[in-house]
């Protein structure tokens, strides 16, 4: 009889053929799933650099230097009527304009110099001439007998057969016999211009004169009828340059030695001298004083080859004074200046034939060529700045300039500019304005700075809230009502955040201006109310407290916090009288010196930290309810509270993920744009202040792209802008994942 022991155990066989295909079939199962995994991944990888590479491609140019080429160069034009005066082309730069010695306007091809119109003077060689503006095409020319002639550039357009033909005339707006403005022959001349007047003004060999010529329309006729006023003016011994301001209240005249004179012409009986000024710095002489675009800047370039830019600045009196703003310097004396058309930019021309072209608000060089090795005379800009006529010995010499994006720098997009009309240097962001003499302000300080501020907010709400409670959901709260809660908690993460903006910009930001003493009482109110029920709850007898079942106490805080926030709305009135005189935003704006916007960082708080709170709950409370049950029994059976267990076993364990949480928050608040383009006002300000609003990056991406001009300087400004926050993304993640990878291994053991 056999026994147990003396029977074999079969051996198995793991050859068989079933096996062999089964352990075929799995490999190839984990070979195709780790493909699918790479490949995936890759994927992700390679999308995201994409986008990173798309965004440089659209930003470079931004920063690439312009370039200059010589395209023609030919004899001066009706070279017989004397050198230029002026200089200048129409819109396609095809047909060039001068202004001759002896008073001759010539229309000539820009491709060949050939003269195709030429009209002479009607009064003659004039002893002065004067542009009002290179927008305007309007000029005037002064007259031994002391008449001025203003004329006016016209070019007509047609298509015969197709093709395009510029047919250019020239326009006397005020007639062919001049405006007698003085007694004596001027040697000097400014005229400035505009619907409702013109204000010339003239400086001759020892006297000076303006005269105002107003202009109204007859009701019954419709006829322009003019009315002539002048006056004398001191007189500025060695008078070199005039100017009249764009809005014609001052008149600026410099000396030879920079010395500027400016007169108050607002009343013209009664001319004063508003203030003295030094334009040039030591020995240095006057070269040439010009308006920039939007005659608002002056802009001054001396022998030594200084050029300065000046605009009036009020003081604390609100009086407006010429100040000095910024410089650019050359090596030598310059010997013209010339100013773009349409764009804060200008050009210079030095002793050897040099040409620099800056932009003025960003301060940039962006051109520095030799263009002409004999004695350069004149320099002038085409209407689009794509083109730069030069005048030396051997005649004239078109170049084509391409310089797209002249404004931008690091200083004009990260640091304080002074712009025009304002009293101190400024991070600005405005990027369009109605008029074409604006300029524009590029600065993306207030956008990421409101970026922060909105994120800061949002964080500075939900972190609390939702590491707390998903702490207590996922360490005390009984395992019945966790599964009702934390699904509830992260379907709100479901909610379209266009609905939060909306709700938070036209109900909640209304509802907290109206009950803003309610919205700090509750602050105070409910903690403590809370508190106290959770006190008058621990005294109540066992019977009642066991009525409720282990882990399902915070459902008895639900009408609590109900009851404290209604009582808390209620009483708003209340409080705001008794403390606040009634007027609690009163007391805010006056008595504390904040500025208070119904949209304000305030309400981007609670509106943004309720969407980012289910994301960080989320991950928070998995990564808690993650930790092995092992660590916690295991601290609580060495006699650890559960406070103690919590804090000193489960929340360290749980760091890397509790650190992930806060940082895909944050990504989360950063990247938002909705919200915060709906409840902030959109106001590109830097101020911390809680009750004022901000504009974003995203925010401002999602207003201005649309309307940008593909290619424009501000069209790749705002692809800059979400460069800067790709990239911020990317640096915080960086750190993210290793401050994680590091809380991992310090932890890990545990």
């Amino acid at each position: 009889m056999s026994t147990k022991a003396d029977q074999k155990i079969p051996e198995l066989d793991f050859d068989t053929p079933a096996l062999k295909r089964h352990r075929k079939v799995r490999a190839l199962k984990d070979r195709t799933a780790g493909i699918g995994i790479a490949i995936g991944g890759s994927s992700v990888i390679l999308a995201v650099l994409l986008i990173c590479f798309y965004l440089m491609y659209e930003v470079a140019p931004l920063f690439s230097g312009a370039s200059i080429e010589q395209k023609d160069s030919y004899a001066l034009p009706a070279a017989e009527s004397g050198k230029s005066l002026y200089l200048t082309s129409e819109e396609q730069t095809e047909v060039g304009f001068r202004v001759a010695e002896n008073g001759d306007m010539i229309y000539f091809n820009m491709a060949d110099g050939r003269v195709i119109k030429k009209e002479a003077n009607p009064l003659g060689e004039p002893t002065a001439f004067a542009l009002e503006s290179d927008t305007s095409r309007m000029m005037a020319f002064a007259y031994a007998d002391g008449r001025v002639l203003v004329a006016q550039q016209v070019y007509k357009t047609t298509y015969p057969d197709g093709e395009r033909l510029i047919t250019p005339s020239i326009e006397f707006p005020y007639g062919t016999e001049g405006i007698q403005v003085a007694e004596f022959a001027p040697r000097h001349l400014s005229i400035r211009n505009n619907d409702e007047r013109m204000t010339i003004a003239v400086v001759g060999d020892q006297q000076a004169q303006v005269t105002r010529v107003t202009k109204d329309v007859n009701f019954i006729t419709e006829e322009v009828e003019l009315t002539e006023t002048s006056t004398e003016i001191p007189f500025v011994a060695g008078t070199h340059s005039l100017l009249i301001s764009g809005d014609q209240r001052y008149l600026y005249v410099a000396n030879k030695q920079g010395e500027m004179s400016e007169f108050d012409l607002r009343d013209l009986d009664d001319v004063s001298l508003k203030d003295q000024i030094d334009l040039v710095e030591g020995n240095a002489q006057l070269v040439s004083m010009r308006y920039l675009l939007g005659q608002s800047s002056v802009m001054v370039a001396d022998s030594a080859g200084r050029v300065s830019q000046w605009f009036n600045v009020r003081d604390e009196n609100n009086v407006e004074h010429l100040t000095y703003i910024r410089d650019v310097k050359h090596p030598t004396g310059l010997v013209d200046m010339a100013m773009e058309h349409r764009r804060k930019g200008f050009a210079t021309l030095d002793d050897r034939g040099v040409v620099s072209i800056f932009n003025a608000t960003s301060s940039r060089q962006v051109i520095n060529e030799r263009l002409s090795d004999d004695t350069a005379t004149m320099i002038s800009f085409a209407p689009r700045a794509n083109g730069l006529l030069l005048e030396d010995a051997k005649g004239l010499h078109f170049f084509a300039v391409d310089n797209e994006h002249p404004e931008v720098s690091w200083s004009s997009l990260w640091g304080k500019v002074w712009y025009e009309g304002y009293q101190e240097p400024t991070y600005t962001w405005q990027s369009s304005a109605a008029n074409n003499d604006f300029e524009p302000k590029y600065s993306l300080m207030p956008l990421a700075f409101g970026t922060l501020k909105a994120a800061f907010y949002a964080m500075l709400m939900a972190v609390p809230l939702a590491i707390c409670g998903a702490i207590y959901t996922a360490y005390f709260m009984a395992p019945g009502l966790r599964r009702k809660v934390k699904p509830v908690i992260e379907l709100m993460e479901a909610l379209p955040t266009v609905i939060l903006g909306f709700l938070a910009g036209l109900f909640f930001a209304p509802f907290l201006e109206e009950n803003l003493a309610a919205a700090f009482s509750i602050l105070i109110v409910l903690p403590l109310g809370i508190l106290l029920f959770a006190f008058l709850w621990s005294r109540m007898p066992q019977s009642v407290r066991f009525m409720v079942p282990d882990g399902w106490q915070p459902m008895l805080l639900i009408p609590v916090v109900v009851l404290l926030g209604w009582f808390c709305v209620a009483m708003s009135p209340v409080i705001e009288l008794s403390f606040f005189d009634g007027n609690i935003r009163g007391f805010i704006t006056n008595d504390l010196g904040i500025t208070f916007d119904q949209r304000n960082a305030l309400v981007v708080g609670f509106a943004m930290g309720f969407a980012v709170i289910p994301t960080i709950f989320s991950i928070t409370e998995d990564a808690i309810f993650s930790v092995p049950k092992a660590l916690t029994q295991g601290s609580l059976a060495l006699g650890a509270t559960y406070w103690q267990t919590m804090t000193r076993v489960v929340l360290p364990t749980a760091s890397p993920g509790i650190f992930s949480a806060i940082m895909i928050g944050m990504g989360r608040a950063v990247g938002e744009t909705m919200i915060v383009l709906m409840a902030t006002g959109n106001t590109p300000i830097m101020d911390f202040n809680i009750f004022e609003g901000m504009r974003t990056l995203a925010a401002n991406l999602a207003v201005e792209v649309p309307e940008s001009e593909v290619g424009s300087s501000h069209y790749r400004i705002l692809f800059l802008a979400a460069f800067v926050l790709f990239t911020f993304t990317f640096v915080v993640n960086t750190i993210a994942e290793s401050v994680r990878q590091h809380l991992r291994k310090k932890y890990g053991s545990l």
